[in-house]
């Protein structure tokens, strides 16, 4: 599984860079260049197909030869990019030097990139290393086996996803018999006494999904919750600290890195005496681990907490539910009718049920699948084909690759057979960025754009249509994956994982070090990490949340990056640096340089203008006001984020980055003239897609939004804007009024600061037709009743509408059908005074699409403590009422006291 084609596909393009003529080469030297660009094509087609089938399957010379094309291909890049820059300098698409002296230069230059012999005789070596391998090959002939030939996916799998209890067929069990075990039904002592189930099952089953089902259904009658996964090879230590983090709700109010095993149990004793709670262990593997787990929680706790374990192997399940009051849950695949559901379901969304002619081969594949459903789904995902079912001819070959069925000796063996067969049905470009994730620990979670940037600076993205941005082609590999069921989206508004803490090992076992090409280290490892000087063809370099700050005993000495001439992706967010050493400006390959989160750094040296094939520039939370003239050479930006902008020419240079697609940035102090300045420069910007604004003025920042709404017309890839500084919706309804269609693929609009929404604004605002997320949230309302009509907002997914406690938000029948995600406001006091005795809201039987928390922000100021009380129990009774029982949350403000009255006054004040 592990041959994959990715040296040679980014090698490709790179060879026939240096055919173009700036650089000048000997025509032998050309000729030889050519005649390796086919035979690296011609290998490349080979190992497409080799790709394609699985390695057990493969002859072992076959393997070998793979093997060594695949190794030999660095070799070639190596010499290519040090050949590449060392000429870069020349810089051949200079005007001013017009390539006179190139060929004298370059001369001189080949001499120094493969030891002694230049890239001349570099090729040529390389050709017989070629050829010597070829030779290997053919002493016995390769026989490569038909693989299954690649089936489109259709783009979406959200409703799988959004509906995890769907996948398991779940309401069943979670309401039966595993709440049955956690009940608290029988005496005082027997409901009181801490009690342990586990959930065990092979893999895939949906342990975990049927685990987390249950914990969001029952979390709220505990005092404190916890959901901590395990894994294969654990650190105790992290297993302890993320059940203390998780406890607290991520506030430990100590230091827990410095807790040895004992200390965190001791600690854990404590906080949770006389306390009831509910945690989750999730995917354990050992039973000695379960042993050190299991002294943290006290038999003697009698408040009725519930401990909850899933594990794959009988025995730890055994060991975790030793006491006779504690029991085992025998996880059991699917039923057949839940079976055919859940496959169905995924593959013909769109039709009442399967056509006759599917009937039988269906029936068949989903014997192979035994109920698991891991296997259905992605075996389903290899068939779906949106609206039009793939032919049945595919379904056969599909099913006769399966293999034999499921079976109690061989099911985690079929298992992988089962996934095999969906990885090896990915384009050979997905393989390569799939395998990519072993990068990260287990149970990480892994934020999209940082990965796809990884994989952009490793070479693994390649431009389709001409102009196309690597990152939206990288956004297309990834959103294929997820259609894949090969990786499962999550969301993750707060960035709460857990990647920090792991377990450091020492670097054994490892090539030499001049032969690495990407490093990722998380914050544990730092203390290990080797000097930057023994890498010699380093692409990628992540350092992100590693302490390198002045106050860091680890003294990494930064300067060594630049030494780094071949590095695509510099990470060093959330580091503490205060600053970046002049040398970065010799990373003349740089495309990524991410410097969020580093709020003592306040400016960029101003070698950072030498890199000129920078993509992505990152600055958010840092106080980085740019030095003139750095910005209008960065003429390969794509995005920029977090940049301060103070004075006029900065504003002006922004103008002149025309790839710009993404832009966030913080005017600070604002005058008109900086405001027209800017202004100016975004109307030169056409292919903005995102645009965040912020203004740090108050006073002025109206200012700024009007000449918005008058001079710039949006272009009409905008999908997102967000401005955080307080304003009106004069620009937005100006942009809408002027030519709607301008904002036809505008899906995320975000407010923070709103003055006032008006009823006028909420239906302009509903009829924009792609609209996915909403966030508005007035300061000054006027109007006190708005209401979300039927016919707007159609495609809404995540709506949020906060206007405070001088307004209520109804909803008419019908409104919001997509929605998944809501958040609205209610002033209780204005709800009584215009009529709404009730408080009806318009919630019953409406929003059928929620599945993601329900947020009520009640303003309950100049309303009596009963009213109050009376408006909460009426929205919520109207939202538990709802089919898919979304979680609940009503703030209300301010705080009513245990002790108030229901004539009391609720004192007239708002958040």
């Amino acid at each position: 599984m592990d041959i994959v084609t990715s040296a040679i596909a980014k090698l490709i393009p790179k060879l026939a860079d240096l055919l173009v003529g700036e650089y000048k080469l000997h025509k032998n030297v050309k000729k030889n260049i050519e005649d390796l660009l086919k035979e690296l094509e011609s290998m490349n087609v080979a190992l497409i197909k080799i790709g394609e089938v699985p390695r057990d399957q493969l002859d072992k010379q076959d393997k070998l030869w793979a093997d060594d094309v695949r190794e030999l291909s660095y070799v070639i890049e190596d010499v290519v990019d040090k050949f590449l820059v060392r000429v870069d300098h020349i810089q051949p698409d200079d005007a001013t030097n017009k390539f006179k002296g190139l060929m004298k230069r370059t001369t001189k230059l080949l001499k120094k990139v493969k030891d002694k012999y230049g890239i001349a005789h570099a090729i040529k070596d390389i050709q017989e290393q070629l050829q010597k391998v070829a030779a290997r090959r053919d002493r016995n002939k390769v026989v490569v086996p038909n693989p299954t030939e690649p089936i489109t996916i259709d783009p979406c799998l959200r409703a799988l996803y959004a509906e995890a209890t769907e996948l398991v067929g779940i309401y069943g069990k979670r309401d039966e018999e595993l709440m049955r075990l956690l009940s608290m039904e029988g005496d005082d002592a027997s409901k009181n006494r801490l009690k342990k189930v586990s959930i065990v099952g092979f893999g895939g089953l949906g342990k975990t999904t049927l685990a987390r089902a249950v914990y969001e259904k029952i979390k709220g009658d505990f005092d404190c919750r916890a959901f901590v996964p395990v894994g294969q090879n654990p650190d105790m230590k992290k297993v302890l600290r993320d059940i203390l983090i998780d406890l607290s709700d991520g506030n430990p109010q100590s230091d827990l890195s410095i807790l040895d095993v004992n200390h965190l149990i001791k600690k854990l004793h404590q906080f949770l005496e006389n306390k009831r709670y509910l945690v989750i262990i999730d995917d354990i593997w050992d039973e000695k681990l379960w042993e050190h787990i299991n002294f943290a929680f006290s038999n003697r706790n009698n408040l009725g907490s519930r401990l909850i374990t899933t594990t794959r192997i009988v025995s730890v399940s055994n060991s975790c539910c030793s006491l006779d009051h504690d029991s085992v849950y025998q996880m059991e695949p699917l039923s057949v009718d839940d079976s055919r559901r859940l496959f169905y379901k995924r593959i013909f969304p769109f039709e009442s049920g399967c056509p006759n002619e599917f009937e039988q081969v269906s029936t068949d594949i989903l014997k192979k699948c035994g109920g698991v459903p891991l296997a259905i789904i992605t075996i389903a995902s290899a068939l779906a084909g949106g609206q039009k079912v793939k032919p049945k001819c595919e379904w056969d070959v599909l099913l006769q690759s399966l293999g034999s069925g499921l079976t109690e000796d061989n099911s985690l063996e079929e298992m992988r057979r089962i996934l095999s067969f969906s990885y090896y049905n990915l384009p050979s470009h997905l393989k390569t960025c799939l395998l990519y994730l072993c990068i990260y620990p287990e149970d990480s979670t892994i934020d999209r754009d940082g990965l796809i940037w990884k994989w952009v600076a490793e070479g693994f993205v390649h431009h389709g249509d001409q102009g196309t941005s690597l990152f939206l082609v990288g956004l297309n590999y990834f959103n294929q994956l997820i259609n894949r069921s090969m990786i499962q989206p999550i969301y993750d508004p707060l960035g709460q994982n857990k990647n920090e803490d792991h377990q450091a090992k020492p670097l054994t076992n490892i090539m030499s070090m001049s032969q690495v090409r990407s490093i990722t280290i998380f914050p544990p490892a730092v203390s290990i990490m080797p000097s930057l000087s023994m890498f010699e063809v380093l692409r990628v370099l992540d350092l992100s949340h590693c302490n390198l700050g002045e106050s860091s005993s680890l003294q990494l000495n930064l300067k060594g990056v630049g030494h780094l001439i071949h590095l695509r992706y510099l990470g060093l967010s959330g580091t503490k640096i205060s600053k970046l050493p002049a040398e970065i400006g010799n990373l003349q390959f740089l495309e990524v340089l991410d410097l969020g989160n580093n709020d003592k750094l306040d400016e960029l040296p101003s070698t950072v203008c030498n890199l000129r094939r920078l993509i992505y520039l990152n600055v958010f939370s840092s106080k980085v006001v740019p030095t003139p003239g750095v910005l209008q050479n960065l003429t390969s930006i794509e995005v920029l984020r977090g940049v301060l902008v103070s004075l006029n020419i900065i504003a002006q240079e922004l103008g002149k980055l025309a790839r710009l697609r993404e832009l966030q940035i913080c005017i600070k102090d604002g005058s008109l003239d900086l405001y027209e300045c800017f202004v100016k420069s975004l109307c030169n910007l056409d292919h903005i897609e995102s645009l965040y604004i912020r203004c740090n003025s108050e006073e002025t920042s109206f200012e700024l939004m009007d000449l918005l709404g008058e001079c710039w017309v949006p272009p009409v890839h905008l999908r997102k804007f967000v401005s955080s500084t307080p304003t009106q919706l004069y620009a937005l309804q100006g942009w809408i009024k002027r030519d709607p269609s301008h904002l036809s693929n505008l899906s995320e609009l975000i407010f923070y600061s709103v003055k006032e929404v008006q009823q006028e604004d909420v239906e302009i605002i509903g009829g924009l037709l792609s609209l996915r997320r909403l966030c508005i949230r007035s300061t000054h309302q006027t109007q006190r009743l708005l209401v979300i009509r039927a016919d707007g907002f159609r495609c809404m997914v995540d709506f949020y509408l906060n206007c405070g406690s001088a307004a209520q938000i109804k909803f008419e029948p019908g409104a919001l059908p997509r929605a998944e995600e809501v958040t609205f406001s209610l002033g209780v006091r204005v709800a009584k005074e215009d009529g709404n005795c009730g408080f009806d809201l318009g919630l019953q039987g409406n929003l059928l699409s929620l599945r993601r928390p329900v947020m009520v922000w009640m303003y309950c100021g100049g309303a009596r403590v009963g009213e109050a009380k009376e408006a909460e129990a009426a929205v919520r009774r109207a939202l538990e009422a709802h089919p898919n029982h979304p979680r609940i949350y009503i703030d209300m403000w301010p705080r009513i006291a245990e002790d108030a009255h229901d004539d009391d006054l609720c004192e007239d004040e708002e958040n």
